[in-house]
């Protein structure tokens, strides 16, 4: 329990010293597998917040093991931090652990709140917080993270706001003068501290609102700083607790202190299973989104079991307009695999300017490619802010009319609006459109349909996929916050 008139939230820290002069410049590159790591936390704190959210509207109380779990992530960050960018405190490694350390100089902890308000839930997150999130957007820069997205984009300190260049003004001091200004420290690590608070209490941890009051100083108004080992005259390392009031702060080797922290039995391997549940979850939901939409296209068909795929003019100054090969390939044992994924296609073509009648057709590549050698054409490579990118190629006219060329797989011609309906077969695919009459220059609107008939079973697939991971996702992150959970409570 936190002593009265205590934030609940308490972030501690010494500055080390001596500190190298020029270490700082490369921490960032020393931290990217806490970076690495944290990227995968924070996806399971987010999912897990959710969890809690539902928890505490249904319950009243934040579940312990996702509390101690939550709580271990914001450490983690704030020691990562706390390293680099954050305050350039330590040149001590972070270590890979959501437990408090007691020989590091940075600490967080969390008093675990009994009840919680289920109204306070639904909107101090996002609402009662508004005031801090402008605040922590001017210590950060990146404080937005907190008002745009529940408080969990991003991680919650450190930055190139205030904090930052004030961390950088006190390394460059440090890399002149050997020494980092305590006044600097003070107003960084009291900066860092109220971010910290307000990033507990936007993740549901509290329902104590963060008090407007920039607290400097290594330890909290009433809190106990656990300053790091030194050695002492018998050669023995010792502790040295500086009680200041009640904390939760664990106890060093030498029995001093408060009492040691509730175990949260979290250990590596339930982290790595949470954090690779989160992923599946998060994969799961993209099955099942791609799912839906697949299953919304085969109900949106048309007459005739066709699903409009859109329409788009094409326009050159040249003789034609070709797609890019199209490599339809077999499957094993001569099964025609793009004839039973794409069915039927069907384009309706069109001129764009005037009447001159057009034509479209669908040749084998080779084919295409011979007829076209030595034309002014342009070939379609791609979009360009939903419009087409084309390729030129210079040369003359056809030597035939498209009529005429005798190469075409399915073609349709004529003035007015044409249709090609082409029963889709494995090979390599050329489609071109040109005036019928050969001429240039070239405009059409196409529109393309198909009937695509593997479309419910990918549906089927993708659907039963997603709920297959989704269901493996929870377990991964289910069992080990269950058994978190019996290992605290020993």
């Amino acid at each position: 329990m936190a002593a009265a008139g205590m934030y609940p939230v308490r972030v501690d820290a010494a500055l080390d010293a001596p500190l190298s002069r020029w270490l700082w410049l490369v921490k960032w590159i020393l931290l990217i597998p806490h970076y690495v790591v944290l990227a995968f936390l924070w996806l399971a704190f987010v999912l897990l917040s959710v969890v809690a959210f539902v928890g505490i509207l249904v319950t009243g109380t934040y579940p312990r093991p996702i509390f101690e779990f939550n709580v271990g992530v914001l450490r983690w960050t704030w020691r990562v931090q706390y390293y680099a960018i954050g305050a350039f405190g330590t040149d001590r490694y972070p270590p890979f652990t959501l437990e408090d350390d007691p020989s590091y100089p940075a600490h967080l902890d969390i008093t675990y709140p009994e009840r919680l308000s289920r109204g306070l839930v639904l909107v101090k997150w996002w609402l009662l917080a508004i005031p801090h999130y402008i605040v922590v957007g001017l210590f950060t820069s990146g404080g937005i993270w907190l008002a745009s997205r529940t408080g969990y984009q991003g991680y919650p300190v450190g930055g190139w706001g205030l904090i930052g260049m004030l961390a950088v003004i006190a390394a460059i001091v440090l890399l002149f003068t050997g020494r980092y200004p305590e006044q600097i420290f003070d107003f960084v690590l009291g900066m860092n501290r109220w971010v910290l608070r307000v990033a507990a209490y936007a993740g549901l941890m509290t329902d104590q609102y963060p008090p407007f009051r920039l607290d400097m100083g290594g330890p909290e108004p009433g809190g106990t700083l656990t300053v790091p080992p030194r050695p002492s005259p018998s050669g023995v390392t010792q502790w040295e607790p500086l009680r200041l009031g009640e904390s939760s702060q664990q106890a060093g080797p030498s029995g001093g202190g408060s009492p040691a922290r509730r175990p949260t039995g979290w250990t590596a391997a339930r982290v790595i299973s949470v954090v690779v549940g989160a992923v599946m979850v998060l994969c799961s939901l993209g099955l099942l989104s791609a799912g839906g939409t697949t299953l919304s296209g085969q109900t949106a068909k048309g007459p005739g079991g066709y699903l409009d795929l859109g329409t788009r003019t094409y326009t050159t100054p040249g003789y034609a307009v070709a797609s890019n090969e199209l490599e339809l390939q077999s499957a094993t044992g001569g099964w025609d695999l793009a004839s039973a994924m794409f069915g039927t296609v069907r384009l309706r073509v069109t001129p764009a300017h005037g009447t001159a009648p057009v034509f479209i057709g669908i040749a084998p590549a080779a084919a295409a490619s011979r007829y076209l050698a030595g034309v002014s054409y342009s070939t379609v490579t791609g979009t360009i802010v939903n419009a087409p990118a084309y390729v030129g190629h210079g040369g003359g006219a056809p030597a035939v009319p498209p009529g005429r060329a005798g190469i075409w797989a399915a073609h349709a011609a004529g003035p007015g609006t044409q249709v090609l309906t082409w029963p889709v077969k494995s090979g390599r695919w050329t489609v071109i459109a040109m005036n019928a009459s050969g001429s240039r220059p070239v405009s059409v609107r196409v529109t393309g349909s198909a009937t695509l008939p593997a479309l419910p079973w990918i549906a089927a697939g993708l659907l039963a996929g997603g709920i297959l991971v989704a269901v493996a996702g929870v377990v991964l992150i289910a069992v080990p916050i269950r058994r978190a959970s019996s290992s605290g409570d020993r």
